[in-house]
């Protein structure tokens, strides 16, 4: 089960056809007050739906994959951008659970219509802070590969790669992975002509 808070995500979660074991309506049918103590956001909501959590069928021509991210945020973000690709979203363990406040609230309601297929690569490019090409032909691989913020991706990952890429950024470390992985998805459908 999970919890998604305020009238966009609810309804979101609703309008993709997620059913509500329980809806909390402040002054309706609960206390504004208390709803307001429950709830993780700077604002209290109007409304708190409760969910049970699924699958959501289908399958994309691309996955993008992630290894241990485990900000929310950047998960939720990740969905995001999925969602505008028409991609699907693998989460390895260690990942910011998808389904959790922040991830939620940055995923935008995208969380309700994405596939969360097994993490399992096939066909895969690894998304490298440097060392690796330029992006170039992205219409080979159904799978980048994204690492976590901090270590980026473990050599047993990498050798599960057929390539490794990298977004040229001169004068910067490296991009957040929501980002790296928005410009990889924008990158591939120009390749792709979508």
């Amino acid at each position: 089960m999970f919890v998604a808070e305020g009238e966009d995500l609810v309804d979101a979660a609703r309008a993709a056809g997620w059913e509500a074991v329980e809806l909390l309506v402040a002054g309706e049918d609960v206390e504004p007050a208390l709803l307001a103590e429950v709830s993780t956001l700077g604002h209290p909501p109007r409304v708190i739906g409760v969910f049970r959590r699924r699958e959501v069928p289908g399958t994309a021509d691309v996955t993008l994959a992630l290894w241990h991210v485990s900000d929310p945020g950047n998960v939720g973000t990740l969905i995001r951008t999925a969602d505008a690709f028409g991609a699907d979203v693998m989460l390895s363990a260690g990942c910011a659970d998808p389904f959790g406040p922040k991830a939620l609230r940055a995923g935008m309601g995208s969380t309700f219509r994405v596939p969360l297929p097994d993490f399992e690569l096939r066909n895969a490019v690894a998304l490298v802070a440097e060392g690796g090409e330029p992006l170039s032909d992205l219409r080979r691989y159904s799978t980048i590969v994204l690492g976590s913020e901090r270590e980026g991706l473990p050599a047993e990952i990498l050798q599960q790669c057929e390539t490794r890429m990298t977004i040229p950024v001169p004068g910067v470390e490296s991009l957040n992975v929501a980002m790296a992985g928005a410009i990889a998805l924008y990158e591939r459908a120009q390749q792709t002509g979508v």
